[in-house]
C-alpha cells in the first residue's frame, strides 16, 4: 500500500454557529488550503447559510454576521463542492474532533461521504512543542514564530495557520531527528502517543527509515 506523504493534505477549518450539530448546530463558514510537498497549492473558502439567524455571541467571536449570510448559497450545496475538493487527500484540523463532527454532519446532509483519515495539528502540536503555554492556535503560532495570515476565527485565515503550523512540526522533526521522509499516518501514530514517550516515538521513525529500502 502505497503511504501519503504528510506534507501533502487538505488543511479544513469550520466556523459554525454552536458547538454540536447533534443539538442542530451548523456550518456557516469553510475554509481549505491544500497543501502538496509543504506548498500551499490551492484554496477554498465559502459562507454558508445555515437556514437560521446566527447567535450575537457567534456575530462577535467570528466576524460573521447574518446580513453576511443572508444570500448566501445553503450548506448542502457548498459541501457538495468541497467533497469534490478533498477526494483522495487526507485531512489535518485543529482541535480536529470538533471539525469532523461538523464534516461528518454536513456531508450526510448533502448525501456526500468522506473517506480518508482525519489527523489532529493540536494532539501532535502537544508532543512537538511541549513548552508551549498552551496549545490554542493562536498560541501556538506565536510560540513557533509563524506569520500570522489574516484574522483568527475566520475559517480560511485560520486554516492557512493550521497548515503553517502543520508544517513547522514537520520541520522541526526532520530537524531534529534527521528523517528526511514523514508519511501521515506516523504522525496521526505521534498524536496517540503519551507525550512522555513522544521523543522516544520519534527516534523510532528514524531508525524505521534507515531499515527501509
Amino acid at each position: 500500500m502505497t503511504r501519503s506523504p504528510a506534507d501533502s493534505v487538505v488543511v479544513l477549518d469550520f466556523e459554525t454557529t454552536g458547538l454540536s450539530p447533534q443539538y442542530g448546530d451548523r456550518a456557516i463558514e469553510i475554509g481549505v488550503v491544500l497543501l502538496e510537498q509543504g506548498k500551499i497549492a490551492d484554496r477554498f473558502q465559502h459562507l454558508m447559510n445555515p437556514g437560521f439567524r446566527i447567535s450575537p455571541f457567534i456575530e462577535r467571536y467570528t466576524g460573521i454576521s447574518n446580513d453576511m449570510l443572508r444570500g448566501q448559497p445553503c450548506c448542502e450545496e457548498v459541501m457538495g463542492r468541497f467533497s469534490e475538493f478533498i477526494s483522495g487527500h487526507n485531512l489535518v484540523a485543529h482541535n480536529a474532533s470538533f471539525d469532523k463532527r461538523f464534516l461528518d454532519s454536513e456531508l450526510k446532509r448533502a448525501n456526500r461521504v468522506y473517506r480518508g483519515s482525519c489527523c489532529c495539528s493540536l494532539l501532535v502540536s502537544r508532543r512537538i512543542y511541549q513548552d508551549s503555554p498552551d496549545h490554542k492556535l493562536r498560541t501556538l503560532v506565536s510560540h513557533a514564530g509563524i506569520p500570522q495570515a489574516g484574522t483568527f476565527h475566520r475559517a480560511l485565515a485560520d486554516a492557512e495557520m493550521t497548515a503553517r503550523l502543520w508544517m513547522s512540526m514537520i520541520e522541526r522533526i526532520r530537524e531534529h531527528y534527521g528523517i528526511t521522509e514523514l508519511y501521515f499516518d506516523q504522525l496521526t501514530d505521534l498524536s496517540r502517543v503519551d507525550r512522555l514517550y513522544a521523543r522516544r516515538f520519534l527516534t523510532s521513525l528514524k531508525h524505521e527509515g534507515k531499515k527501509d529500502p
